[in-house]
């Protein structure tokens, strides 16, 4: 079915900065592609904005943040208060909600980097420095490169991380570049102002910072059988981008893996090829475990790349 460039689609969305920002993108986007559509932003507030960053209750690894951060949104949209829900995809737990299906923006860098107040490394960090990161992840791959170091819990947006690390006594903080280089601040000089601060960057390498699944994808979610939305959103989808996220998301699936888990999966693609690479921290190991694939898309859909590998690294089928 062909989309009607006249329409009104309403985009739905978490009202941080950043979900602002990522639906701006997405924004922008369709109106290029699409002078003459009507774009509507819908803000609602998830249980992740209303709890608080100092808040002391855990949070259950094993629901990851669907109910924190996406639950709702995908609920508004399922229920047809919005058309299209624009998410960061690493966000999004890997187990779909029935009737809904993903597109995505070309992926932005997926690495992770290392903020300090003072120019330096990780490697330059002193003895028991103090880096905060709320990635489980992060966790375990800083204490696996750095054992000697104190790792703390962070929570908030990004701008409240950045403001913490300016008022604590840590030594650093570990975010996503791409989150910070939506918000408007340029890495590539090796650090960046914030709020008349002059912060220092290292981009850690992917080797051993292996992303999370979906990391650096702005995900837009749309109701499955919605044709004319679907043929919108299409015109701005990035095939190789959402191939990726399938591979990396199915092998979260098979973990039972979230955003909350320790594991690191990356795909990418070249000559029609993809490569997909994992990392699992498991209970009880410091060293993770790793595994990597390559197989042809001509012949293989991502998601049987993500089973090659999972196979691959634990010898049996999920």
């Amino acid at each position: 079915m062909s989309a009607d460039p006249s329409r009104k689609i309403i985009l739905g969305s978490r009202g941080s900065e950043l979900a602002r920002a990522q639906t701006a993108m997405v924004a922008t986007a369709l109106q290029h592609a699409w002078p003459a559509l009507e774009i509507k932003l819908e803000i609602i507030k998830t249980r992740g904005d209303e709890r608080s960053p100092e808040a002391i209750e855990p949070i259950d690894p094993r629901a990851g943040r669907k109910g924190l951060f996406t639950g709702e949104v995908e609920r508004v949209l399922a229920a047809g208060g919005i058309d299209i829900a624009v998410h960061s995809a690493k966000d999004l737990p890997s187990d779909a909600m029935l009737g809904l299906e993903l597109r995505a923006l070309p992926r932005a860098p997926v690495d992770d980097v290392l903020i300090r107040k003072t120019a330096g490394a990780l490697a330059s960090l002193r003895q028991k420095a103090i880096i905060a990161t709320g990635s489980v992840r992060r966790q375990h791959q800083l204490r696996c490169k750095r054992p000697d170091i104190e790792v703390l819990d962070l929570r908030g947006n990004v701008p409240t991380r950045l403001r913490k690390l300016m008022t604590n006594e840590w030594d650093s903080i570990v975010l996503a570049r791409a989150g910070i280089e939506r918000l408007g601040y340029n890495l590539s000089t090796g650090y960046f102002d914030f709020e008349g601060a002059l912060l220092h960057v290292e981009i850690l390498s992917r080797d051993e910072f292996v992303p999370a699944g979906g990391q650096g994808v702005i995900a837009m979610q749309l109701r499955s059988g919605d044709e004319k939305t679907e043929a919108i959103v299409d015109a701005v989808n990035d095939a190789d981008t959402l191939l990726c996220l399938r591979a990396e998301r199915e092998f979260l699936r098979r973990l039972q893996g979230d955003c909350q888990s320790p594991v690191g999966v990356l795909a990418t693609i070249e000559n029609n090829e993809m490569t997909l690479r994992a990392q699992v921290f498991e209970e009880g190991n410091a060293t993770p475990k790793t595994g990597k694939v390559r197989l042809s898309l001509c012949t293989q859909e991502p998601e049987k790349v993500a089973e090659a590998l999972y196979c691959r690294m634990y010898g049996r089928e999920n």
